[in-house]
């Protein structure tokens, strides 16, 4: 009976330590800044969706956290295999090779890509219309008002110098100011085919009559000029889908997903090593486009790219998002446990609808 006790003392000892590493441990987690998954306070404290979600997650778990900043996905993954992380937290996408080198949770979201443009860029309507208005005031269209002007000083001047001496003559100031101005205002009209009055003197009638032949040129190619430049300025901005990609500028971030599927798109493909970067190439003009997390470039356009920038297009490729392990880690169905309660009990739409409001 004594040794009875003893062995019943000596099990219940020896679960002690089991149940205080499954219920009280502390877990490195690895993160990367990438709002509004995680976000770096000036003190160093993170916030964002992810978070938030893991913190919950380990409150249920009875963990303690300790963040480790890391600078891209890359990172995150080899700070999880080399075992400095036990956990990758953030917006890492789920995919087939990834799948056989490290366990991950069930989907924490489902999200995919999608592509952010200048606000002028997002569509055909604004695209015909503010490329429009680009145009009418580009300096190419300057230029043609000034050659413009130039041509028309010469016939002005012919037909003021001989209309000035014609009694019933169009000019009616014979001086040379505003005599001039009058013959100027007729020789652009002229040239816009919109003349009000004919010269009376036949050999203004001679140069009108020439003139009236340059402008059916001028205005000819002028018009046909303006159409090719808005055609191709309207071909090259226009991006409504992943359809319009090829041949584009695209930028996105080095060692993601995105770059991946850019990659075959026949797309110009221009990696940077942050999204930020990649959205200020944008914003700078130096690429047509960026191709990244759709949540993320939301989030982007919804905030530092308001009024700046704007998503166009569907959702493609579709992804999930998970926490990444090590394979055959112990935290991966505790985990997912944590996750289908936090979804049952409505903690996860509320932690959703705050950082990404309703999707």
């Amino acid at each position: 009976m004594h040794n009875r006790l003893l062995a019943i003392v000596f099990l219940l000892l020896s679960l002690v330590p089991a149940a205080a590493m499954a219920q009280g441990r502390t877990l490195n987690v690895a993160v990367r800044v990438l709002p509004p998954f995680v976000e770096q306070q000036p003190d160093g404290h993170f916030t964002g969706f992810t978070i938030d979600l893991w913190d919950a997650i380990a409150q249920r778990e009875n963990w303690t956290t300790h963040y480790i900043a890391v600078p891209d996905v890359r990172a995150q993954l080899d700070a999880v295999s080399s075992g400095r992380a036990d956990v990758g937290a953030g917006a890492i996408s789920i995919t087939a090779e990834r799948d056989l080198r490290y366990d991950f949770s069930q989907p924490m979201l489902n999200a995919g890509l999608q592509i952010l443009v200048r606000s002028e860029h997002a569509g055909p309507e604004a695209t015909a219309l503010t490329s429009l208005m680009h145009l009418l005031f580009s300096p190419a269209v300057l230029v043609w008002l000034g050659i413009a002007a130039l041509l028309t000083v010469i016939p002005a001047h012919i037909v003021w110098f001989i209309e000035r001496r014609h009694p019933e003559g169009m000019i009616a100031s014979k001086s040379y100011f505003p005599g001039i101005f009058q013959a100027f205002f007729w020789g652009l009209g002229t040239l816009a085919t919109q003349a009000d009055s004919m010269p009376r003197h036949w050999a203004s009638r001679v140069v009108a009559v020439l003139w009236m032949f340059t402008s059916v040129v001028f205005v000819a190619f002028y018009t046909a000029t303006l159409t090719a430049s808005l055609t191709v300025q309207q071909f090259r901005s226009e991006i409504n889908g992943p359809d319009d990609l090829p041949g584009k500028v695209v930028a996105t971030v080095a060692g993601t997903t995105s770059a991946d599927y850019l990659n075959g798109t026949g797309a110009r493909v221009k990696p940077f090593a942050h999204i930020d970067d990649a959205v200020k190439a944008l914003n700078d003009k130096t690429v047509d486009a960026v191709v990244y997390d759709a949540p993320v470039l939301q989030y982007i356009a919804a905030h530092d790219g308001a009024d700046k920038d704007s998503v166009t297009g569907p959702v493609f490729r579709s992804e999930d998002y998970g926490f990444a392990f090590h394979n055959g880690s112990s935290l991966r169905k505790p985990v997912d446990a944590a996750l289908l309660t936090l979804r049952e009990d409505g903690t996860y739409d509320r932690l959703s609808q705050n950082w990404f409001g309703k999707r």
